[in-house]
């Protein structure tokens, strides 16, 4: 496999679809692949439906992170067990799947960054997480630069792993364990029978199942919305790059306010934007507006508002709303493949500059963008829904490739009405209706 994932990409898994499964999973992100997995693994017979290809969309466009550091508290145990559970995969496959523990630091522009990465200490200690703050003279040693950063956190457990052979690598494990995958086949729409899921409908025919995951991650509020099913998730576009070779500076990943990298296996650096996201204003916006309020004032200027989204994203004005069980939009745009905001991206080469003079300005190889499915809050929705069968996984707001396999098997349990291990009050659906005040965690990263 390799990146990009496109419709150029071979089909690897065509199916056949089946007639009958006692889960049906949407979406062939990382959330779905490890839901599906643990599912089988449990004795379940699983289809997995992916419009395009195997973590075509931002699944193994993300920056690459398995972090546990700067995490939401809620969060924070899922991610231990999901990084306990990548160390696994890394031993399975080995060098293929790009893992590596070489520890992510968090560099402090200002006074402010610093207490707010000093607030995050005792959650870690809580969860038996080696986080630690870093002094000046610390980062300069570490990274070699002079650069005026307050001081920083780093987490030397933290790895980094490459998401475009990552997730594709651990689809081929879900076919192994029995999950039937099938790229290239759209769900259209639930078939719900009596208030209650009784399969679903895709381009290719009905499967007859009890209980389906959506995991669609930037489409999922497209889909739910269809069967009355409300979310407030939107998507925003984050643009990377990679670089060409260079020398090391540091093993694992790194970010300020400006700017991001991440070592990769291939000799160079992924990079991004610290903090700068782009935002397209569509009617679902306008919708959830007032639950985005408190985010907006704490990230406002760090959002770069776009008038429209292209032709055939999920919040596009022309996007259908309702296609029963025809033709839907998830066939009309199979892989959602932004263009990336190579301004930003120029930035980015110019404060990775100045903060390592000695290396130069890095020259980008190649540049891509992705869309982050986020909820209000900054933490996802891990919930069953009103319709009896529907369970929801989504919006994980740029923590999706870290937390997935924990995730994963959580949303499984959370299925199979088992213990998940792990309380998820705070992950509910109805936490956006029951009057709840807003609980906004930490930014997307």
């Amino acid at each position: 496999m390799s990146f990009p994932i496109s419709l150029a990409t071979p089909i690897r898994f065509p199916g056949p679809l089946p007639a009958a499964a006692d889960v049906v999973v949407l979406g062939g992100g990382i959330i779905g692949v490890m839901t599906a997995l643990y599912l089988a693994q449990a004795g379940q017979k699983v289809v997995l439906c992916e419009k395009g290809r195997i973590a075509a969309e931002q699944s193994s466009r993300n920056w690459g992170w398995i972090r546990q550091q700067g995490r939401d508290k809620d969060e924070l145990p899922i991610v231990v067990e999901s990084l306990r559970l990548w160390q696994g995969f890394a031993q399975t496959f080995g060098d293929a799947l790009g893992f590596s523990q070489a520890g992510v630091i968090y560099l402090a522009n200002t006074d402010a960054a610093l207490e707010e990465y000093e607030a995050f200490l005792p959650h870690a200690q809580a969860n038996g997480v080696d986080t630690r703050m870093l002094a000046r003279c610390e980062i300069a040693t570490m990274l070699g630069s002079s650069a005026a950063w307050r001081g920083a956190m780093m987490t030397p457990s933290d790895a980094r792993a490459e998401p475009w052979a990552a997730v594709p690598l651990l689809a081929g494990l879900a076919a192994e364990a029995g999950v039937c995958i099938v790229e290239h086949c759209a769900i259209r729409a639930l078939d719900v029978q009596a208030g209650a899921v009784a399969g679903v409908i895709t381009e290719q025919g009905r499967v007859r199942a009890a209980r389906v995951v959506v995991a669609a991650g930037a489409w999922s509020r497209l889909f739910l919305a269809a069967h009355g099913v409300a979310i407030p998730q939107l998507s925003v576009l984050a643009s990377v790059a990679q670089t060409e070779p260079m020398p090391q500076i540091f093993a694992g990943g790194a970010t300020d306010s400006h700017f991001a990298f991440r070592r990769r296996m291939d000799g160079g650096y992924t990079l991004a934007p610290g903090g700068e996201h782009d935002f397209f204003i569509g009617p679902d916006a306008f919708r959830s507006f007032a639950h985005y309020l408190p985010v907006l004032k704490k990230d406002f200027r760090s959002t770069h508002f776009r008038a429209m989204a292209p032709k055939g994203y999920p919040d596009a004005w022309r996007t259908p709303r309702r296609w029963g069980d025809g033709a839907s939009p998830f066939e009309a745009t199979r892989i959602l493949n932004p263009a990336p905001n190579m301004a930003s991206l120029g930035q980015v080469q110019d404060r990775f500059a100045a903060a390592f003079p000695t290396l130069g300005r890095p020259k980008i190889k190649s540049a891509w963008a992705g869309m982050i499915d986020t909820m209000p809050d900054v933490v996802p929705v891990v919930d069953h829904a009103a319709i009896s069968g529907l369970t929801i996984a989504t919006g994980m707001s740029g923590h999706g490739f870290g937390i997935g396999p924990g995730m994963g098997r959580v949303v499984a349990d959370l299925v199979m009405g088992r213990a998940t291990g792990h309380d998820l009050t705070r992950f509910r659906l109805s936490r956006f209706s029951d009057g709840t005040a807003p609980q906004v965690g930490p930014a997307l990263a």
